[in-house]
C-alpha cells in the first residue's frame, strides 16, 4: 500500500452527516474568526508604526534643535524630560553596532534623518543581541555627540482580550451545533419514520411542520405511505376477487369431473384441479398475511398454546411431538402465530416426515419458539432466500413434493406482522431449525 493510500485509510473524517456538517461548518468560521483577527492584529501594528513615526518625528525634531541651543552643562538637565517610553536621549557616541537594520528599523532610521535634516547628518545602527533595539548617532553644531537609544514595541494586549476569544470560540462551537442539529433533525424523523413504515398498521403522519423543504418532503412521505396502503388494499381486493370468482368455476370442474365416466385422465384431472385450488388459496393467504398486524392482540399462555398445538397434529395422527417449554405468558396475535406454526411444522412433515416444538427463553428475555426437524435441511447460502414468495429449492413441476413456495414466505410475512422474526438454522447432525423470536415488549409475565 503506498502512503498516500495509507493516508486516506487512516485519514480522521467521520462517518455521519451531522459529524462532517458540524466539522466543516466550525472550521469555516474559526478560519473566518482566525482571519479577522490577523487582520485586525496587522491593521494594530500599522496604525501603531504611523502614530510611532509621527509622533517620533515630531518629538525628534524638537528635541535636537533643544539639546542644539542649549549650553552643553544644561543639556543633561533636560535629558530626563525629553525621555520617552520607547526611545531615550544619550550624551556621548553611545554603543557600537551594525548597519544591517531589520523589522521596524528602516522606517525609525528615515523618520529620524528626516527630523534632523540634513544639517545634521545621522547614522543609524542595529545594536547586535538586543531584539530590535537601535541606536541613532548624530554630531550637534558644537561638535558634541548624541545618541538616540530607541526600543520600538507596540502597544500591549488588553488582558481581557484572550477571555473575549475564548468566548467566542465557545459561541462559534454552540451556533455549529444549533445549526447542525436543526438541519440532521428532520432527516432523522425522516429515517426513523421510513424505518417504522407499515403500509398495514395506523402509525401517526410524519409532521409537515418546519422550513419549507422539510415540510415538502414530510408531505410528499406522507403521500407515499398512504399510495403504498392503497395499493396493498388494492392487491387485497384484487387477489380477493380472484380467489372469489375462480372458486365457483373450479367447484363446477371438479363436480362434472367426479360425475363423468371413469377415464385414464380423470385421476390427473382431479389433481391438477386441486394444485389449482390449493394455489388460490396459498397466494391469498400470502397477500392477507401482510395484514396479519390487524388481528387484535391477546395474552396467551406460551406453554399451552405449543402443546393445543401439538395435540392437534397427534390426533390425527402426525409425528408432532413437544420439547422444550417454559411457563410464560405474553401478549401476541394468536391466531397469526398460529399460522406461522402451522407453515412451519407443515413444512418439515413434508421433508423430514416428522416435528418437535419448543419454547425456550432468548437473549435479552426474548421469547424463542423453534420447530426442529431431521430432514435434508437447506444450504446456508439459501437460508435467506426460501423466505421469499415461490422459491422452491425442488426445481421439478411436482407441486406434491416442491409446493407452491408459499409456506415459509407466509410464516416470514406474518411474523414481521406481529413484529416478531423468522430465522432458519441448520441443525447440527442435520436437519432444520425455525426460530421465531417474540421481542422483549411483548412478553409481559409469567404463569404463577
Amino acid at each position: 500500500m503506498s502512503p498516500m493510500a495509507t493516508l486516506q485509510h487512516f485519514r480522521p473524517w467521520p462517518r455521519t452527516l451531522r459529524s462532517r456538517l458540524f466539522l466543516i461548518l466550525l472550521a469555516g468560521l474559526i478560519v473566518a474568526q482566525g482571519l479577522s483577527f490577523v487582520l485586525l492584529i496587522a491593521e494594530r501594528f500599522a496604525s501603531a508604526q504611523t502614530i510611532m513615526s509621527d509622533t517620533l518625528d515630531r518629538d525628534v525634531k524638537a528635541a535636537i534643535a533643544i539639546l542644539d541651543r542649549v549650553p552643553a552643562a544644561e543639556r543633561a538637565q533636560w535629558l530626563p524630560l525629553l525621555d520617552r517610553n520607547t526611545y531615550r536621549y544619550v550624551l556621548g557616541p553611545g554603543l557600537p553596532g551594525v548597519p544591517e537594520l531589520t523589522g521596524p528599523g528602516p522606517l525609525i532610521a528615515t523618520t529620524i534623518r528626516a527630523a534632523a535634516g540634513p544639517r545634521l547628518p545621522v547614522k543609524v545602527e542595529a545594536i547586535p543581541g538586543d531584539g530590535n533595539r537601535l541606536q541613532a548617532h548624530l554630531t550637534l553644531s558644537d561638535g558634541s555627540s548624541l545618541t538616540i537609544d530607541v526600543h520600538p514595541s507596540l502597544m500591549p494586549l488588553a488582558r481581557w482580550l484572550p477571555y473575549v476569544l475564548v468566548a467566542q470560540l465557545l459561541l462559534l462551537v454552540l451556533c455549529s451545533w444549533f445549526a447542525v442539529r436543526l438541519v440532521i433533525r428532520p432527516l432523522v424523523n425522516l429515517a426513523n419514520a421510513a424505518d417504522k413504515l407499515d403500509p398495514g398498521k395506523p402509525t401517526p403522519r410524519l409532521s409537515e411542520s418546519g422550513p419549507l423543504e422539510v415540510a415538502h418532503a414530510a408531505t410528499a412521505f406522507n403521500s407515499m405511505r398512504e399510495r403504498i396502503a392503497e395499493h396493498l388494499e388494492e392487491r387485497m381486493q384484487i387477489l380477493a376477487a380472484i380467489s372469489h370468482d375462480l372458486q365457483t368455476p373450479i367447484t363446477r370442474m371438479k363436480l362434472r369431473a367426479e360425475l363423468s365416466d371413469e377415464t385414464p385422465g380423470k385421476e390427473k384431472l382431479m389433481h391438477d384441479l386441486a394444485e389449482i385450488e390449493n394455489l388460490v388459496h396459498e397466494g391469498v393467504a400470502y397477500a392477507r398475511s401482510a395484514r396479519g398486524s390487524l388481528e387484535k392482540p391477546s395474552r396467551i399462555d406460551l406453554g399451552s398454546f405449543v402443546e393445543s398445538l401439538v395435540y392437534d397434529y397427534q390426533d390425527t395422527g402426525k409425528a408432532v411431538s413437544a420439547g422444550a417449554e417454559i411457563d410464560a405468558a405474553v401478549v401476541t396475535r394468536p391466531q397469526a402465530l398460529r399460522r406461522i406454526l402451522t407453515n412451519l411444522v407443515d413444512n418439515a412433515l413434508k421433508f423430514a416426515g416428522s416435528a418437535e416444538v419448543s419454547a425456550e427463553k432468548g437473549p435479552s428475555d426474548h421469547v424463542v419458539i423453534k420447530v426442529l426437524d431431521r430432514g435434508p435441511g437447506i444450504p446456508d447460502d439459501q437460508l435467506e432466500a426460501v423466505l421469499q414468495p415461490f422459491f422452491r429449492l425442488e426445481q421439478s413441476r411436482n407441486r406434491g413434493s416442491g409446493g407452491a413456495g408459499l409456506g415459509l414466505a407466509i410464516a416470514y410475512q406474518l411474523s414481521l406482522a406481529i413484529e416478531g422474526r423468522l430465522e432458519l438454522k441448520s441443525r447440527p447432525g442435520g436437519g432444520l431449525i425455525a426460530e421465531i423470536h417474540l421481542p422483549h415488549q411483548m412478553q409481559v409475565g409469567r404463569n404463577p
